[in-house]
Order: C-alpha cells, then sequence, then structure tokens
C-alpha cells in the first residue's frame, strides 16, 4: 500500500512538472506580450508612436527579453522558494494575494457543485435503471439529453430571468450586498448559502446529466449478470440486494469520474461566473488570459490544472476501498 502511495506520489510530482511547463508555455503562445498590448494601448489612445527604447526598457524591466527556459526557471524558483507567482501587470498586485482571494470561493462552488452532482446523480441514475423504460426513465434521458445539449452560461440567464420574475431579485453575486464586504460570520454563512444553490445547480446540471447516463447503463449491465439472478433465488430482499452487490459494482465508473470532473467544474463556472458576477477565479483567469497577463494566468491554469492529479487519485483510492477486485499491489 505505500509502495503504491509513494509511486502515485511520483507520478503526480512528475505530471505537475509537465503541466507547470505547459501552463507557462500556453501563455506565451500568442505573439507578443504585455508590453505589445500596452504599446499598442497607448497608440491607440494618444494616436503617436511610443519610443522603441521605453518599449524595450519595459520588456527588460519585466524580463520578457529572457528566453522561455529561464523565464520559466525564475518563475519556478520563486514559487518553490517564496510561494510568489509573480506580479499582476493588468491589477499592479502580487498574483498570489489574487488567486488567494478567489481560490476560496472557486472550491465553495465547486465542492458545491460536486456534492449537487452525487446528490442527484446518484439516486436518479439507480432509480431510471430499476425502473427501466418508464415514464421516469424516459423523463432521466429527457434531462440527461438537456443538460448536454444546452450551454452552462443559457442556463445562468434563465436562471437569472426566473429568479427575478418569481423572487423579485436577481441571482447575481454570492452574498447580498450588506454582506459583501463584511466580516464573516453565522449570517454570513447563511446568506452565501441563500445565494449559492443557483449557481451551483447550473453549473452542475451538465455533469448531472452525463453520470444520471452513466449510473443507468452500469446498472443494467450488472443487474443482468448471473451473480445477481443466484443472489435473489436465494430470497435475498430486493432492496439489499441492489445496494449490496450491483451498485457497488456499477459505481466503479462513477467514481473514476471524480478525476475529470473537478477541473470541467471550474472551467465550466467561467463563463456562468461571468453571467452572474460571481467573485471565483474564472472572471480573473478570463481576463489574465484576453490581456496575456502571464503570471496570473499560469499560475490560476496550473493550481487548477492540479485538481485533475488530486481528483485522479482520490477515485484510485476510492476504488481500491469500494471493489476488493482491485488491488493496489
Amino acid at each position: 500500500m505505500w509502495k503504491y502511495l509513494l509511486r502515485r506520489f511520483g507520478y503526480a510530482l512528475f505530471t505537475l512538472f509537465i503541466i507547470s511547463v505547459v501552463s507557462f508555455g500556453v501563455i506565451q503562445l500568442p505573439p507578443g506580450d504585455y508590453v505589445t498590448d500596452t504599446v499598442n494601448r497607448i497608440r491607440q489612445m494618444s494616436g503617436g508612436q511610443v519610443p522603441p527604447e521605453w518599449e524595450q526598457r519595459m520588456r527588460e524591466a519585466y524580463g520578457f527579453g529572457d528566453p522561455f527556459y529561464l523565464q520559466y526557471y525564475k518563475w519556478m524558483r520563486r514559487i518553490l522558494l517564496d510561494g510568489n507567482f509573480g506580479w499582476s501587470f493588468t491589477y499592479q498586485r502580487d498574483a498570489r494575494e489574487m488567486i488567494l482571494e478567489r481560490l476560496p470561493m472557486s472550491a465553495t462552488m465547486s465542492l458545491a457543485s460536486f456534492l449537487l452532482i452525487w446528490a442527484i446523480a446518484l439516486p436518479l441514475g439507480i432509480y431510471a435503471a430499476v425502473k427501466k423504460y418508464s415514464v421516469f426513465d424516459y423523463g432521466a434521458s429527457f434531462l440527461g439529453f438537456f443538460g448536454l445539449a444546452v450551454p452552462n452560461f443559457v442556463l445562468a440567464l434563465i436562471a437569472l430571468y426566473f429568479s427575478y420574475r418569481w423572487f423579485d431579485r436577481a441571482a447575481i453575486g454570492l452574498f447580498s450586498p450588506q454582506y459583501v464586504d463584511a466580516p464573516w460570520s453565522f449570517a454570513k454563512v447563511l446568506d452565501l448559502l441563500q445565494h449559492l444553490w443557483i449557481p451551483a445547480l447550473v453549473v452542475s446540471l451538465s455533469g448531472i446529466a452525463g453520470l444520471v447516463q452513466t449510473m443507468r447503463a452500469n446498472l443494467l449491465d450488472e443487474l443482468n449478470k448471473p451473480y445477481v439472478i443466484t443472489a435473489r433465488s436465494k430470497g435475498l430482499s430486493e432492496a439489499r440486494l441492489l445496494w449490496k452487490y450491483p451498485v457497488r459494482h456499477a459505481l466503479n465508473p462513477f467514481i473514476s469520474t471524480i478525476g475529470w470532473m473537478l477541473p470541467s467544474l471550474v472551467s465550466g463556472e467561467t463563463i456562468v461566473s461571468i453571467v452572474l458576477n460571481l467573485p471565483t477565479a474564472g472572471p480573473v483567469l478570463y481576463g489574465a488570459l484576453m490581456q496575456q497577463d502571464q503570471y496570473v494566468a499560469a499560475g490560476f491554469i496550473l493550481l487548477l490544472s492540479g485538481l485533475t492529479i488530486v481528483g485522479t487519485f482520490i477515485s484510485d483510492l476510492l476504488l481500491a476501498m469500494l471493489d476488493p477486485r482491485i488491488r493496489l499491489q
């Protein structure tokens, strides 16, 4: 067991290194850099020319004149030694402060969406498989097609409309105006929960739709196997039979989706956060990519991509605990 954990930890570190190189390189793929964008904006606003000497001094001051490997080395060295992700050229702030401001809300949003997905998709998928070809089964299939076909930002606009129409208030933000800048308290947490469920449901609907169909298909495959027929012939009750054997085996692909579900939730909430004005990481990452604010964008991408590694590791451990046929050795 410990050998397996150490081996997987080593793989995770190597994968994280590759992700850091790719994420830092992707930011530099578009032509130009932040200095180029600044020079273009100055030219558009003033209609004049920017001295080449000033542009060269700016590029040297920000380190854009260094080769790629040297820029990456300095960036990773600051992260490993000081936890410093760099400087935000657009906001003129420490990139670490911006990341730490937004990540807690993104983590809360992702956790709420993840819990909603499991709480809704698991019983719906099981019931749809048990009541095969019933009205409920067709309804679950319709929900699946609807959730996969309709983009999240359209669902966000629909939620915005109905929240204003039915509750006489727009579902914008995660806090009421009086709690936005207030210190944390029990009342502020309750206010957060009151605002959180609408965007969490919007973000999680596509995940719910996919996992309902996954659970239904896996359970239908297990229900027709000989061991289920044998257990039923021995007089085992349907509820105990269902939860002890076929559901447990059908959960394997369900659990293995944790690896890709966590980063997909974060990426899926970007447009939803822009539409609903949510204080999460998505809008800041989008703005950093558009303005080539490379240290902010690379820091967000690095941390959010690490969720894939964490999610895959968690899913492997849960699979080993759930199914005795899986041996970590």
